[in-house]
């Protein structure tokens, strides 16, 4: 059986080790270029994907309701009319 604590313990030296060399340097600059790269693509966070999804679901069934009455008005109107 592995011994999670070990790996917990290593997995920390290294991190620690990492953090004073160049390499969380370079960990830094690629994310900030990622970070400008998909600012530049216009992405949105899944969040923010969900608002909008939940705001164009209200949205339609607005839409349905008012065509349902508007068809309602406009039928009236011809029984009215006639």
């Amino acid at each position: 059986m592995v011994n999670t604590k070990l790996l917990d313990e290593i997995g920390a030296k290294v991190s620690e080790m990492l953090s004073h060399t160049p390499a969380k340097d370079i960990e830094k600059n690629v994310k900030a270029l990622m970070a400008a790269g998909f600012a530049k693509m216009e992405l949105v966070t899944h969040e923010e994907f969900e608002v909008q999804r939940e705001v164009l679901a209200r949205t339609r069934e607005r839409l349905s309701q008012l065509e349902a009455r508007i068809a309602e008005l406009e039928a009236k109107q011809r029984e009215e009319a006639a």
